[in-house]
């Protein structure tokens, strides 16, 4: 439940946070070459070798290892510092593209697109994780410490930031690679992540503090040792199968029908669900706790996704994609605003880049069992997989919720990581 607006911290406030300014505006431009990347790979191999599944499996090999190595880089962050990560990874990801696409109009085997797509994915550098670190930072939030109530708000923020940013990017590699060159989306993400990067990794006096060297007595401990990120992440993959499961399903759909000019609006609608969603939910003071947010978010993402496949005709499939999108973004919100209470800042950056990766993983997995059920049995099977996923993190999380719940002062969980005092997460 929540409260009124007049007594609701707002996007007004956040905004007026000491600093915010200085990592928000290099932060938008540095991860908005994220969403271009595979729309950009897609359309550039597609062009060369004239085939749209190759294109999505080279653009799914750069997901996966986006995925894989994400959290590696998170948990770098935290230790040696955001800068100290950043500035080589925009240097090795834009030579990455750089490679993939000389590779791509030489008109390499398959293969070498595969291998090269590898490196291209796994240094993709990890802003929006690292701008929500900041945002922990700038606002206090500790572990067993009540958090601030602007954490939801930035949470909303981030997530309608997040949205935004594939609204836009899509649609700008689309307009470069067709109206200019095939390789045109790519060369401009390359260009956009260096300079972003370069921008971002600047703004030294807001980054969180590196945790330095291990010692014996406070070893590095990873992330995912905490129990409740582990629960996340399971979470965040069931909502990765539903971006992955809608982008396919509703392509598929609308090829279908003959009419593929209303794919765009079908995602659109999507999309704009999880932005207004977003927004709603950063200018709400809530009294209840992010876990309980969660788990109603939750249920409500899965009975709405229940329903995909039965739809048939492009108005139900619009209102249902809204009804869909709407209950997106309270889940997202809801889990970054956790990691807040569950993760000491000595490992807050690696814990956002587990769920940012949980989120791309299960979408890349989706993408491909998707597009596998929609050329054998129609579009309509496509949109299984979203239910699928949701269900089954869904039934993970209500069987594993007491671990999203920060233990005790003076006690030690899953292999070290500490925290100070319960905090009310209900």
């Amino acid at each position: 439940m929540a409260s009124t607006v007049s007594d609701r911290p707002g996007y007004g406030q956040l905004l007026r946070t000491p600093g915010a300014w200085t990592f928000l505006l290099p932060g938008f431009a540095a991860r908005q070459p994220f969403a271009m990347l595979t729309i950009g790979i897609v359309l550039l191999v597609q062009h060369t070798t004239g085939s749209y599944g190759s294109a999505g499996a080279v653009a799914a090999a750069s997901g996966v290892s986006m995925a894989l190595f994400a959290p590696q880089s998170g948990r770098l962050a935290d230790r040696f510092g955001q800068r100290a990560v950043l500035l080589p990874g925009v240097l090795v990801h834009a030579a990455s593209v750089g490679a993939l696409t000389a590779l791509a109009l030489a008109d390499a085997p398959l293969w070498v697109l595969f291998l090269a797509a590898v490196p291209t994915g796994a240094s993709i550098p990890q802003v929006g994780p690292m701008v929500r670190a900041r945002w922990a930072a700038r606002l206090g939030a500790a572990p067993g410490r009540p958090a601030s109530p602007l954490m939801t708000t930035a949470a909303a923020f981030e997530s309608v930031t997040d949205e935004f940013t594939f609204v836009v990017g899509p649609v700008l590699a689309t307009a470069l690679c067709t109206g200019v060159h095939p390789a045109a989306g790519l060369i401009a993400e390359a260009a956009l992540t260096l300079l972003g990067g370069v921008l971002f990794a600047a703004q030294r006096s807001t980054q969180p503090a590196p945790r330095g060297a291990a010692t014996e007595a406070e070893p590095h401990r990873s992330a995912l040792s905490v129990p409740g990120v582990r629960v996340l992440a399971i979470t965040f993959l069931g909502i990765g199968s539903v971006f992955g499961g809608m982008q396919v399903s509703l392509t598929a759909f609308a090829e279908e029908i003959g009419r593929p000019g209303v794919n765009g609006l079908l995602y659109g609608i999507f999309a704009a669900g999880n932005m207004l969603a977003g927004v709603a939910c950063g200018a709400i003071a809530w009294k209840s706790g992010p876990r309980r947010r969660l788990i109603i978010g939750y249920v409500a993402l899965t009975l709405t996704a229940s329903g995909l496949w039965a739809v048939h005709s492009v108005p139900l499939l619009a209102g249902l994609g809204l009804l869909v999108g709407l209950c997106i973004a309270p889940a997202l919100i809801s889990g970054y605003t956790l990691v807040d209470a569950l993760v000491p800042a000595s490992a807050r950056t690696e814990a956002f880049t587990w769920l940012t990766g949980a989120v791309a993983l299960g979408q890349a997995a989706a993408v491909t069992v998707s597009g596998q059920l929609a050329d054998a049995h129609g579009a309509s099977t496509g949109f299984v997989v979203p239910l699928a996923g949701t269900a089954l993190a869904l039934a993970t999380l209500l069987a594993l919720r007491s671990r999203l719940t920060p233990r005790p002062a003076g006690r030690t969980v899953a292999r070290g990581i500490g925290h100070r005092e319960p905090v009310t997460v209900d």
